[in-house]
């Protein structure tokens, strides 16, 4: 078994051995949810012909996914479907386990913060250029959402 840099198991790695989790105790929404993360991910590999993706892109595709449900849970509660809403909420919170830490709001607005006065951005002219340097710094600890949101708060305020 292979360790990353901070000596935890391998986000791969832990993803099957969940899945061996969930057959022993027969769980059968956690082994779903599971099973389709890892073909996506054995989807992802194939498509870009190589043997092992970076924890970066199989963080990218639970994040993907993530937002695939979220975007399901809002279209079942309007469609007044609370049964299909629910299930898709506790998907949700299996995938949510497997993300590192998010980075609190204070701590992206400093950064953000930060970017601003490197680059001299001075308005909304600037949003795309301190976006993307946001989102490469905070890569995988902040949703794209919250960064956006305060970036267009931060460069508005001047």
């Amino acid at each position: 078994m292979r360790m990353d840099e901070k000596g935890g198991m391998m986000l791969i790695e832990k993803i099957n051995a969940d899945i061996k989790q969930a057959m022993k105790e027969k769980d059968a929404v956690r082994l779903s949810t599971l099973r389709l993360l890892k073909a996506a991910i054995n989807n992802k590999m194939i498509e870009l012909k190589i043997d092992e993706l970076k924890e970066s892109d199989i963080i990218a595709l639970i994040r993907k996914d993530i937002k695939r449900h979220q975007d399901s849970i809002e279209q079942f509660k309007k469609g007044m479907r609370d049964d299909l809403a629910s299930k898709e909420e506790i998907e949700l919170k299996i995938l949510k386990s497997y993300m590192p830490k998010e980075v609190s709001p204070e701590k992206i607005r400093g950064a953000v913060k930060k970017i601003i006065e490197e680059t001299g951005a001075s308005g909304k002219k600037d949003f795309g250029n301190v976006i993307k340097k946001a989102m490469e710094k905070l890569k995988g600890s902040a949703d794209g959402k919250t960064v956006s949101s305060i970036v267009g708060e931060l460069l508005s305020n001047g």
